[in-house]
Parts: structure tokens; sequence; C-alpha cells
């Protein structure tokens, strides 16, 4: 059954994704927050699937961390499950993307119509002042900028080095940060073409105030944190939490 539900799902992507994205694109002379609304039909629409299709739910755990402001969310990243229910998490929100993602057919197409915000790998001077320049720009207009400090998807029960992008925009901005630690690895995998199902835990962290930190410092609160959690969340994976 889990193939039959992940080659139907990417049968549906397929011929609803194009068309709609093309209708995202025809909307760039609208402001920036219409823009990026038009894009949320097609992501619930797709959340759905993703849980009753494919049967990948997710509980919430730490809800009441969420503050009720612009922040800067630093998230685990194993999939691309994240990427969609991320937005149903946090309100109003843009990704860090790499700025290759744009030039994808038809989705990256539309990513650069709303727009993102665009970052390369390195963590050069010239990088981070421009994910700053962007990053204050879209906290500034309400949106929660969400981050995979990681900068590329980690296998389950493995972690990546963490950068500071993340941390670096929170000390220029004074935006709060959000540690969000999940395990959607262990159900839709990295690449993977078939999904098991399964329920994901999305795991909030308390906020950390940037004030009197250094970007270096925050990178350390938030990657303890959050691999700390991934201990709990998958204790078979990760080894048991001290």
């Amino acid at each position: 059954m889990a193939v039959v539900r992940s080659l139907l799902f990417l049968l549906i992507l397929i011929v609803v994704t194009p068309p709609y994205t093309l209708g995202v694109i025809l909307c760039w002379p609208l402001p920036h927050h219409m823009r990026r609304q038009a894009v949320v039909p097609w992501v619930n629409f797709v959340n759905w699937l993703v849980k009753h299709l494919l049967g990948i739910p997710y509980r919430l755990v730490g809800a009441g961390n969420i503050p009720d402001r612009a922040a800067i969310v630093l998230a685990k990243h194993q999939s691309a499950w994240e990427t969609l229910m991320l937005q149903e998490v946090f309100k109003d929100t843009v990704f860090v993307w790499r700025k290759e993602i744009k030039y994808l057919p038809f989705f990256g197409w539309a990513l650069a119509s709303i727009p993102m915000i665009e970052t390369d790998r390195s963590a050069s001077r010239s990088s981070l002042k421009r994910l700053v320049e962007q990053g204050r720009d879209r906290l500034a207009n309400g949106y929660t900028v969400i981050i995979f400090p990681e900068g590329t998807r980690s296998q389950p029960g493995s972690k990546n080095r963490y950068k500071i992008g993340g941390a670096h925009l929170a000390v220029e901005t004074g935006a709060p940060v959000i540690p969000v630690a999940l395990n959607s690895g262990e159900f839709w995998g990295r690449n993977a073409l078939f999904k098991r199902s399964g329920t994901v835990t999305v795991s909030v962290g308390p906020t950390i105030d940037p004030a009197g930190l250094t970007a270096n410092e925050i990178t350390d609160r938030a990657e303890a944190w959050i691999e700390a959690e991934m201990a709990r969340i998958s204790p078979h994976l990760y080894g048991a939490p001290q």
C-alpha cells in the first residue's frame, strides 16, 4: 500500500502543480503578501495529501513556545516534509533557500515569484550581508523566517555542521530564535520516492533571546537543544537523552 500511495501522491502533484505554479507566476505584479498568499491553497492541498493519502500527520510539542511575533526558526532538516508542514505550524513564513532552486521548472519559478530569501552554501561576508538585508525586510513585514542551519538534509540519527547564518540574522535584527526538532526522515526519506506512514513529532523549543549573545553562542544553544531533543524524539537513533 505504501508504494501505491506514494505513486498516487506523485501523480497528483505532477498533474496539479504545473498549472497552479503558472498561476502564481502571473501574480508577480501584486504586492508581496498577496503573492505569498497565492501559494497557500497549494500548500494546504499538498499537506492534506501528506496527512491523509501518505498517512504522515504530525504531533506538535511545545506549541506554547511559539511567539505571537515574527521570529527566526532554526529547524532540523531531514526531508521535504518540513518545507511543507512548517508552513502550517508557523504563521506567515518564508524560507531561506539556495538560490539554485529558483531555476527548477514550475516549483522553483513559483518560489522566485513569491519571493523567499535567497542564499548560497558559503558563509562569506557578502552571503551573510544578503541574508541580513532580505531577512530584515521579511521580519519587518511580519514574516517568520525559517532556516535549516545544517544547510542540507541530514540522515536520521546523524547531524551536519550547524552554520551561523540564522543566528547572525538574529543578532543583527534582534528577532527571537526558535529551535525546532523533528523526525520526518523516518517516514519521508531523503530523495525517497516511496514514503511510509507514521506520525512525525515536531518539537518547538524555548525562545532564545539574542540580546547580548554572539552568533556563535546562539548557534551553540540552538544546536544543543535540537540535538538533545532529537535524542528524546528518536532515542533508537540518537541514543537516550542525557
